[in-house]
């Protein structure tokens, strides 16, 4: 065999073998960008103290049934979600100084169980307190 036809042949084995690791990489790759594309957030609220909803999407219901303890309701399934919360501010009455903490959840299928509460501040409402705060469903 003479020496343009190995050439030619190392090359296109080179070239199969290059674009077989390619194939199989990216490959590999998809199930992974695939579910990273479907993750989206399928609820939010941003919610007050009171338990008014102030803005919101795929919240049917809220309900405010103790100091710093609220149950809302959802249009869609919380199974294999991301439950997320943080607490806003108040303006310028936040009970601090100190920290204040969140709890999310799930009751059932879609329901979410919320407790604010503000363990640093004195007074009666020294761990559960009515805080505003803010929720997203991620599935």
């Amino acid at each position: 065999m003479n020496v343009s036809k190995k050439l030619t042949l190392g090359a296109a084995a080179m070239a199969l073998t290059i674009g077989g690791a390619v194939a199989v990489s990216s490959a590999s790759a998809e199930p992974h960008r695939a579910a990273q594309l479907a993750a989206t957030t399928t609820a939010w609220a941003k919610v007050a103290a009171n338990g008014q909803i102030l803005g919101g999407q795929g919240i049917t219901g809220i309900n405010k049934f103790g100091i710093g303890r609220y149950n809302i309701t959802t249009s869609g399934g919380l199974n294999g979600c991301a439950l997320l919360g943080t607490i806003n501010t108040n303006g310028g009455n936040d009970p601090g100084p100190g920290n204040s903490s969140i709890l999310v959840g799930q009751v059932n299928a879609n329901t979410l169980f919320i407790r604010t509460a503000t363990p640093s501040s004195g007074g009666s409402a020294a761990v559960d307190s009515d805080r505003p705060f803010s929720i997203t469903i991620v599935c």
